[in-house]
């Protein structure tokens, strides 16, 4: 599952619009019946704190979906592609944008796997940059982030996911942060312990030795439900 593709929907004039059942119902459908998938993840909003960051109305909604080859990813949001239907089929967040962006996805391990849990709640962050240089940002970060970040009490899944070149057909606009994170909790209270456990400390004393960069980071809580190919 070495490439990602990411979709999500904005709608800061109101906050509180969510997507309808039988639009959810058919978002599981396309994204189960995609060719090449690994499998997809679908976020909503969910609640929870952070002892340093509060950055209020996030992504009403959206899609994360892990592909192994870049060609299938490119086939899936291609003019051919199945997600390109959804782009006029999901009435309920016509009000919201949209913007997509494909990614390079690295895994990191953690102290106890579980089996995937019925409340699972994920913190995303992206970086929209950009770095004074980018070499030397990653370098920094995969080395000595993800060790922090496995040290959070329940922490159940480490994502860092990286900038790359991809080809679509989709009218939603195209994004370019360069970097984003998923880390994976049971529930949206087991992320609230973690961020306010003695590793968020140690990890704003890491973001301080961070590489020169611009363009600060954001971090949504986001329920988590998880889509697995039906063929």
């Amino acid at each position: 599952m070495r490439f990602c593709y990411f979709a999500f929907f904005e709608a800061p004039r109101h906050p509180d619009l969510r997507i309808s059942t039988e639009d959810l119902e058919r978002v599981r459908e396309t994204l189960g019946d995609l060719a090449g998938l690994s499998k997809a993840h679908i976020y909503q909003p969910a609640e929870a704190s952070d002892l340093y960051t509060d950055d209020g109305t996030g992504p009403i909604f959206g899609f994360q979906l892990y592909f192994d080859r870049i060609e299938d990813l490119e086939a899936a949001v291609g003019p051919r592609g199945a997600v390109k239907a959804l782009a006029t089929r999901l009435p309920s967040l016509s009000k919201a944008q949209a913007s997509q962006q494909g990614m390079l996805n690295r895994q990191f391990p953690v102290p106890e796997e579980r089996p995937f849990p019925p409340e699972a709640c994920s913190y995303l962050v992206h970086y929209p940059g950009p770095a004074r240089d980018l070499n030397e940002w990653l370098a920094h970060y995969l080395e000595h982030h993800p060790p922090i970040m496995a040290r959070f009490p329940g922490i159940r899944e480490i994502e860092i996911l990286t900038r790359i070149d991809w080809i679509d057909s989709l009218p939603w606009r195209r994004v370019f942060p360069m970097q984003r994170n998923r880390v994976m909790f049971d529930s949206a209270e087991a992320l609230t312990a973690a961020l306010h456990s003695p590793v968020r400390h140690e990890m704003r004393e890491d973001f301080a030795r961070f590489p020169a960069f611009e363009g600060g980071n954001y971090h949504y809580p986001m329920r988590t439900e998880r889509v697995l190919p039906r063929r």
